[in-house]
């Protein structure tokens, strides 16, 4: 997901010493290995959904809830945790996430029944909550703002690539030595990686190289210490809300599909469990290719005209719609695989225009709790509920059925979209108006 941090209102910070420069690099790229374990050990359990169902007797309703327990319990502690991690420490709260969700990846290993998984898996979305709001915001405030796209981009797209890893080698192990195996290997990647982001990163570390990003942190922090004018600030106007509502509401899809694309191949492609794991890791990759891809083309497009992105959502909405929805009707074979492809490459396109218009239409210094609020809406509209609300179609009329009504949900995104744009103009006029006025009134900026 692309995010605009680099207008007008952004921070000037010094330029880094080249040692400064190198640990900050190295810090991005063990948060970026941690946000790849993150994903392994969320996207793992997708991978093993034909051998759980085999060894335990589960119904789709109950293999869908232990996809989506981790997504509902993400949804719900994201913003809570965001904001308790500015008080904790981020480099501290980050080591704790990771500790949690790979012990409790650990606890699905040696879990014995449904109710013991379902609750390794509720504390596995326990630690990887707000691991995605707290790890960007940490990047963020060690580069310079020039960068921030290009890092918010490459950092989510990491989701996609866990993603991968997670389904392919989860899949590759559950085969050769079984589903409980593919547990223990992604938890031991996070357990191993904990260890060396504690010997490498802490806060007095950064603070000590980066005074001036340090001071701006705590700046903004202090800025949003009134939770009246932080809430007042999140939910301001109506085209913010269609963003937060609409994205959330195309990532139902998403979820759904990718959750259920290697139950998908097992059944109606009679792949094997590893390759159909496999199969579906190209399907994931392909939605996280499409994120970055839909964000690029949407910035070219509407680079002298922003109001164009909300026609960006809707254009994204309606092709993954037409093409998700003909490709399940289709008999199996290549030209469904390439209409799913497809459709998959560009449902998740919508989180670009989303993110920007969030970051446009919110105060600069709350954009941390306003990209928390974002994840709240895609976890709790979209990717908690759609493998959920999936399995349980599954359970009445098949499988391929509920895949073919699922892309449907599209409609509503388009609706939620339509209506932000709408108010786009008016909303963007009175935000800056009110910006105005806070620039004039500092220190406080209440907006």
């Amino acid at each position: 997901m692309q995010i605009d941090c680099t207008g007008p209102h952004a921070r000037d910070i010094a330029a880094p010493t080249a040692t400064s420069r190198k640990y900050a690099w190295i810090i991005f790229a063990l948060t970026f290995g941690l946000l790849l374990s993150d994903y392994m050990s969320r996207q793992v359990l997708n991978a093993v959904f034909p051998l759980l169902k085999q060894a335990w007797g589960l119904s789709d309703t109950q293999l869908g809830s232990l996809s989506g327990v981790v997504a509902l319990m993400v949804g719900v502690l994201t913003f809570p945790l965001s904001v308790l991690a500015d008080r904790w420490g981020r480099v501290r709260s980050l080591i704790i996430m990771a500790t949690l969700w790979s012990l409790a990846t650990l606890g699905c290993a040696i879990a014995t029944n449904y109710g013991e998984m379902l609750l390794a898996r509720a504390f596995v979305g326990l630690g990887e909550a707000a691991y995605g709001s707290v790890g960007i915001a940490l990047i963020l405030s060690i580069f310079p703002p020039h960068l921030r796209s290009t890092l918010t981009g490459a950092f989510m797209a990491g989701g996609a690539f866990g993603s991968v890893l997670g389904m392919a080698l989860g899949g590759f192990v559950a085969v050769h030595l079984g589903w409980r195996a593919s547990f223990g290997a992604m938890a031991c990647f996070g357990i191993v990686l904990v260890i060396v982001y504690r010997l490498v990163v802490s806060d007095a570390r950064i603070a000590a190289r980066f005074p001036d990003r340090q001071a701006a942190r705590e700046e903004a922090a202090g800025m949003r210490t009134s939770l009246r004018a932080l809430i007042a600030g999140l939910f301001s106007t109506v085209s913010v809300v269609c963003a937060y509502v609409g994205s959330g509401l195309q990532l139902f899809i998403m979820g759904a599909v990718i959750a259920w694309m290697p139950s998908f191949l097992n059944r109606y492609y009679a792949m094997p469990a590893d390759k159909a794991a496999a199969g579906a890791a190209v399907f994931v990759l392909l939605g996280g290719l499409g994120m970055v891809a839909c964000g690029v083309i949407t910035d070219r497009i509407c680079r002298h005209a922003p109001s164009r992105k909300w026609l960006t959502a809707l254009a994204y909405c309606l092709i993954s719609l037409v093409l998700l929805s003909v490709g399940f009707r289709l008999d199996a074979g290549p030209l469904q695989l390439v209409l799913l492809g497809a459709g998959i490459l560009v449902v998740a396109g919508t989180s670009g225009p989303a993110g920007a218009m969030v970051a446009n239409l919110t105060p600069s210094a709350i954009h941390a709790s306003a990209f928390a609020t974002l994840t709240l809406a895609n976890n709790l509209l979209g990717l908690a509920p759609g493998p959920l609300v999936t399995g349980m179609i599954a359970d009445r009329i098949g499988l391929l059925g509920a895949l073919q009504v699922i892309p449907f949900v599209s409609l509503a995104a388009m609706l939620a979209f339509a209506i932000g744009r709408a108010r786009y103009v008016r909303d963007l006029s009175r935000i800056d108006a009110l910006r105005g006025q806070a620039a004039n009134n500092k220190p406080s900026l209440h907006v």
